[in-house]
């Protein structure tokens, strides 16, 4: 029998209560992993740590801000404690504000950068030390076809998403000699809370964009998550794999 493919190692989830994030949390517990779940409030968190425990991980929550550095430093130094190390983060955590460019407020667009791009550096520049300390690591970060192609009404979501690609492209050629990988997704529309208010007109539209005829689940980004962050993927470095359904064929 092949032990799970996550087995022993360590992960970091950002925004892990929900959505995208949830479902990797519980993907990478059922894969063998340990598991530091980070997201802005305590009653989400022990929800979800209450799942990724009954799917046999061991597992600790970390309330935390990721656009807040001494929080991010503090539940570094407070995973590294309770669990040893650090083998994985994934930099899931993400917002939008949208706005067509004439309507869009500074506030909008600062708050989107602060949490999808500056986010990412902080969680990043935290953990990296460790990564590196023991010569291995994976870093992988949430993008977006958004991210690839642009869309109307997110300015900030798309800068945010594109600049995401630019630390990925950057630090997996830093970070690749020694030892860590770095890494992007670019998830298509997926049916997470995000789409809770989109009218049913819409989400048929968005459905018709996607050869597949059908919009993601978090579980699917989740699978390509748990393939990144293991050795399956030991020769995969700077790569920003799409999973959208092939809506941008």
């Amino acid at each position: 029998m092949t032990s799970p493919r996550l087995q022993d190692k360590v992960c970091i989830v950002t925004g892990a209560a929900q959505g995208i994030g949830l479902a990797t949390a519980l993907k990478f517990a059922r894969e063998g992993a340990s598991v530091a779940l980070w997201d802005l409030t305590r009653p989400g968190i022990d929800e979800a740590l209450r799942q990724c425990r009954e799917a046999g991980a061991d597992a600790e929550g970390f309330v935390v801000d990721v656009t807040n550095r001494e929080m991010v430093d503090a539940a570094t130094v407070a995973t590294l404690e309770r669990f040893g190390r650090i083998d994985v983060l994934v930099n899931n955590a993400g917002i939008t504000k949208d706005a067509r460019l004439q309507k869009m407020s500074v506030e909008q667009f600062d708050r989107v950068i602060d949490v999808n791009l500056r986010g990412v550096f902080h969680c990043s520049q935290s953990v990296v030390g460790a990564m590196v300390e023991q010569g291995y690591g994976s870093i992988i970060n949430a993008s977006s076809v958004v991210g690839l192609y642009g869309n109307f009404g997110q300015t900030n979501y798309a800068a945010s998403k594109f600049g995401v690609i630019g630390f990925t492209k950057t630090w997996s050629r830093e970070l690749g000699p020694k030892g860590v990988r770095v890494n992007a997704v670019a998830p298509g529309f997926v049916m997470t809370h995000i789409l809770d208010t989109i009218p049913e007109k819409v989400l048929e539209d968005m459905k018709d964009r996607v050869p597949l005829n059908r919009l993601g689940t978090p579980e699917e980004i989740a699978n390509v998550y748990s393939f990144l962050a293991s050795d399956e993927a030991s020769y995969i470095n700077g790569a920003v794999i799409e999973v959208s359904g092939g809506m941008t064929v």
